[in-house]
């Protein structure tokens, strides 16, 4: 129904048009496609508001040139002919703008800018064509305005799904595994205190003494649990406590001169603040219902259900915080023999013992997908990418070392194949999700049984594939 809107619209402003004026408005756009593109970003480049989504080296690497194409595309002579192509086009854009986040003010802003420096060009308008200048702007304006509908269009469904797949992730979040995680992170918050509480009685270096907000504990609640419990005062109040504990009592009691008894009572303070956040942690829970929804069913593991939103809220916090992260594909080597060999019952249960291993070797703030088939994904959360190829390479060893007892008795030994790629500040997670997916196609190629990781740069397709393997 919008495909055959647009047609009709298009063919509408293509037949109002005089041929001679679109004939020359395609030339003229052609010849200064450049000076467009150039003219453009220098306009969005000067918007605070685009500083989050631009900067000179995109503009340079990738965004200049991808304008330049959409200017050629919208006018070229045979345009009328690809009104398909062209409304597909515009939908992409409208779909990668919503996953990005770029208000649409800043998209219609850029349109009017284009339809400003348009006019500058239009002195070189033929003398025997009447009238030009206001027919060949005029035209220009409705192609890009229209251009800009479809994108909204494409915007408004997307955003719409992002909001519902938000929502339930949030209300998902707050409840997967309830009983079990309000014990995992109870006992992870007393290791932490008594780790502290420890290191701090024996005088230890600073080193030492962990903050919360990066213990297991810490992690879970900054990278699950605020989102589980957003808009919860109690939420707000483990924040406020674990911004305390770390920024001033733990930088106090790294001061050489501390006096002992001083060191008692921030000793003291700390245990406080740690049951503190257990009875806020334990409120939280007791508001909770269990769901289900967003599980895969053989593994337990999340579904890809939730994907986009963990992988959006992830590159806002590490635009906002500055903490790294890292995706990590995981692929199960020659798993059609398994199937074909010993059955579906062994293959599933083969996926099921990868799924376990895998999620012993992740920490409480990591995320494990089942993608489908013999395919995981892991988003591997405050970690830059030496780390995160480091927490890779133990996920390979633990397969490989598992025994992965089948139904009939058989132990098999099973390999996996991993292809991670870190943050690099590109805005749109399905950058991060191809290089990922490259990467573990180039571990399959070479071989199988390895970790290949893809460094990427902001604004730069590609990357250099690089290989890690024990063995």
């Amino acid at each position: 129904m919008l495909l055959d809107n647009f047609r009709r619209e298009w063919t509408a402003i293509s037949d109002s048009a005089n041929g001679a004026v679109a004939s020359e408005l395609s030339r003229i756009v052609a010849a200064n496609a450049d000076a467009l593109a150039r003219s453009f970003y220098e306009i969005m480049l000067k918007d605070p508001q685009a500083s989050g989504f631009l900067d000179h080296d995109q503009v340079k690497l990738r965004l200049h040139a991808s304008l330049v194409r959409w200017l050629l595309q919208l006018f070229g002579a045979d345009a009328d002919a690809q009104a398909d192509d062209i409304y597909a086009f515009q939908m992409k854009v409208g779909d990668a703008h919503a996953r990005i986040d770029i208000p649409v003010s800043l998209v219609l802003k850029g349109a009017r800018a284009l339809k400003s420096c348009f006019c500058s060009f239009l002195d070189e308008a033929p003398a025997d064509i009447t009238d030009f200048g206001f027919r060949a702007n005029r035209l220009f304006g409705m192609k890009i305005d229209l251009a800009m509908e479809v994108m909204s269009q494409a915007y408004a469904v997307t955003t719409s799904r992002k909001a519902r797949s938000s929502e339930a992730y949030r209300l998902f979040s707050i409840t997967e595994n309830l009983a079990t995680e309000k014990e995992r992170q109870k006992a992870a918050l007393l290791d932490w205190e008594s780790a502290v509480m420890f290191e701090a009685a024996m005088g230890s270096p600073s080193a030492s003494l962990q903050r919360m907000r990066e213990s297991e504990f810490g992690l879970w609640f900054r990278h699950k649990g605020m989102h589980a419990f957003q808009g919860v005062p109690e939420a707000d109040v483990i924040v406020r406590v674990m911004d305390q504990v770390d920024e001033e009592c733990l930088a106090e009691l790294t001061q050489p001169d501390l006096q002992v008894t001083r060191r008692a009572e921030v000793v003291r303070e700390i245990r406080s603040h740690a049951r503190n956040v257990q009875l806020q942690l334990a409120s939280l829970f007791a508001h909770s219902l269990e769901l289900e929804s967003g599980k895969d069913v053989l593994t337990r593991l999340l579904n890809r259900k939730f994907l986009p939103t963990v992988l959006m809220r992830e590159i806002e916090h590490s635009r906002k915080h500055g903490r790294a992260f890292a995706i990590a594909v995981i692929d199960i080597d020659h798993f059609k023999v398994v199937n074909d060999t010993h059955g579906h019952e062994a293959g599933d249960q083969v996926i099921q013992q990868v799924a376990a291993v895998l999620a012993e070797q992740c920490r409480g703030g990591d995320f494990l997908f089942r993608m489908g088939g013999e395919e995981f994904l892991a988003v591997l959360v405050d970690l830059d990418a030496d780390q995160a190829a480091r927490l890779c390479e133990r996920m390979r060893q633990a397969v490989e070392r598992h025994p992965f007892l089948i139904p009939d008795g058989t132990v098999l030994a099973v390999t996996i194949s991993i292809g991670m790629a870190a943050y690099c500040g590109h805005p749109d997670y399905n950058y991060l999700m191809r290089m990922s997916d490259e990467a573990v196609y180039e571990a399959k190629n070479r071989g199988r049984n390895q970790v290949v990781v893809r460094r990427a740069v902001a604004g730069v397709e590609g990357g250099e594939p690089v290989a890690l393997r024990g063995a």
